[in-house]
């Protein structure tokens, strides 16, 4: 007896979930093109078209962030690392875990109203790492982009799939592992599969239908623009050198671009070439690695690129996320703001993508200076010595953060840290490994331990550190840094109270003083921070939340 009464209470309470979930209005384009008007929500996975990771909200203040004070915790039951960022729509939010799972969560307690579960195929062939960042929305859809390959539209209301769309072979080495961009009535997704030899792309699905409403490649094929930066092999080549190498160059896409509404142009970063660090067998600039694209989000044509590490040979993806600021340093030229896994901040014109800025934020050697239309001037280290930044790079992944008030550019950076490389022949097979060598860290004192993390932390300053550096775009100068002693994974969020949110692979979740970079207030969530913090409100009250291992935590004041 007790069991059905138990049932049936669950069946009710499901029941109520899902009709307080239909009561809310749908997630119409408009709204996702007027964010800034609805703070309490965070509809995208950057917060807005604009990719600011800037919330509005200032409840919680550099004087009272002291009393925040966890809320409720939502624990993962799978392993790995967890790199998602939610969506919060009207008191309610929406996370994906690891593999393809997504679940709908009420805002202010955690608690589960449906789970969708994905299993991606036993055969997936996936670089690099079993992640899933976040969920795209539009009406009452989320859209979700999965390990081997597929986009799926998910009911929000019901946590049923209502469409899946194949979008390229997870057998090549395809993948999707980024949040998916909705704009109008299309969702956008690239692929990933870098260290496979795929060749990249993006495409863009009807909402509706699933059905692909345009795609353009990141590797030209021969005779398209940009074809000519893949030269052809010289004659009586000393080395194995590929007479085809654009079929499986690379240019994957792992991070969500952004969106300009005026100019209707989305914005991309492109991942490695293909093989990675064997240049050799892969004449020219290698065009569109190592990039940004500008596409028409009607047409999916190109209308500019620049690329930021021409015939890359040290897996410098530029996949991340743009940032994009208006009339930049005073003027009214709205630009694309950038810190690039090379260690070069970067600002280009958003409409033509005009180079205007290039500074680095951390040590860089692998280049000594720009030319004025912004191409770098390379300078390759002799075998067996560092290459500044390293491999993982000045920054990566992980979001960084504009704020509007302070008008400052913020980035997770990784510092004093330095790869030495090894190229090799590296012959493509269909769904194996492809990265022509590979690097090693340079290590500053002999038998002092590297990067990777165990259960037991042994990592030492001796191998690079971890920051927050404030930048000025107009300048490229830093303002302020904050010091972490183990490198970070972690993005940032920036408020309308001038708080600065962050974590790193220390475990602490903190809040800075955005102006500053002083240090107001910070927890040891026990865990790693792989992902980015956000904001949201639900009735009079703020709420921010991040995910530290496999928990995702949510803190708030005391009402």
């Amino acid at each position: 007896m007790f069991g059905r009464r138990r049932s049936f209470a669950w069946c009710v309470v499901s029941v109520i979930g899902v009709l307080s979930l239909r009561a809310h209005g749908q997630v119409t384009s408009e709204r996702l093109s007027a964010v800034p008007s609805e703070p309490q929500n965070w509809l995208t996975y950057s917060g807005n078209y604009s990719s600011t990771r800037y919330s509005p909200l200032n409840q919680i203040t550099p004087a009272n962030v002291k009393n925040l004070k966890l809320q409720w915790v939502y624990q993962s039951p799978v392993a790995g690392n967890w790199q998602t960022t939610p969506l919060v729509v009207d008191g309610t939010m929406y996370v994906t875990q690891r593999l393809n799972d997504v679940v709908a969560l009420d805002a202010t307690t955690g608690r589960a109203f449906w789970i969708y579960r994905y299993t991606p195929a036993q055969d997936r062939v996936v670089c690099c790492g079993a992640n899933n960042r976040g969920l795209g929305i539009l009406g009452d859809s989320l859209f979700m982009g999965t390990l081997d390959a597929q986009l799926i539209a998910i009911d929000r209301r019901t946590g049923r799939a209502i469409w899946k769309t194949e979008v390229a072979s997870t057998k090549s080495g395809y993948s999707i592992t980024h949040a998916p961009l909705v704009v109008k009535d299309k969702v956008i997704v690239g692929v990933g599969g870098g260290e496979y030899g795929i060749r990249g792309f993006i495409a863009a699905y009807d909402a509706i239908t699933g059905r692909e409403a345009w795609r353009f490649y990141t590797i030209p094929a021969p005779g398209e623009p940009g074809s000519e930066s893949w030269e052809r092999c010289p004659p009586e080549a000393k080395s194995f050198c590929d007479p085809e190498a654009w079929k499986h160059g690379g240019g994957s896409i792992w991070m969500t671009g952004s969106y300009d509404p005026r100019l209707n142009l989305t914005y991309w970063g492109t991942g490695n070439v293909g093989p990675d660090y064997n240049g050799t067998q892969r004449p020219g600039d290698n065009l569109y690695t190592a990039s940004i694209v500008a596409l028409d989000v009607d047409t999916g044509r190109l209308k500019w690129h620049y690329q930021f590490t021409p015939h890359d040979v040290y897996d410098y993806d530029s996949v991340q996320v743009p940032v994009l600021v208006d009339n930049w340093a005073g003027s009214r030229v709205n630009v694309v703001t950038w810190a690039n896994r090379n260690g070069n901040f970067y600002v280009l014109d958003r409409e033509t993508g005009r180079f205007l800025l290039g500074k680095p934020f951390v040590k860089v050697n692998w280049m000594s200076e720009f030319d004025e239309r912004g191409r770098p001037k390379q300078t390759p280290q002799p075998g067996g010595q560092p290459t500044y930044p390293g491999n993982q790079g000045g920054t990566n992944w992980y979001s960084p953060s504009f704020s509007q008030r302070t008008g400052l550019f913020y980035v997770s950076a990784w510092e004093d840290y330095a790869s030495i490389y090894a190229p090799a022949s590296s012959q493509y097979k269909e769904g194996t490994n492809f990265v022509g060598g590979g690097p090693r860290n340079l290590t500053a004192v002999p038998g002092a331990p590297g990067l990777g993390r165990s259960p037991i932390n042994t990592w030492t300053e001796a191998a690079g550190h971890g920051a927050v550096i404030a930048l000025d775009p107009a300048t490229g100068r830093e303002k302020w840094k904050f010091t972490m002693t183990d490198v970070t994974d972690g993005g940032i969020l920036t408020t309308g109270s001038d708080l600065l949110f962050t974590g790193g692979r220390e475990g602490y979740f903190q809040a800075l003083d955005a102006r500053t970079g002083s240090l107001l207030w910070k927890t040891n969530l026990g865990a790693a921070i792989n992902s980015g913090p956000i904001s949201y409100r639900v009735g009079n009250r703020q709420y921010v939340s991040i995910v530290s291992g496999l928990s995702l935590f949510v803190f708030a004041l005391d009402e």
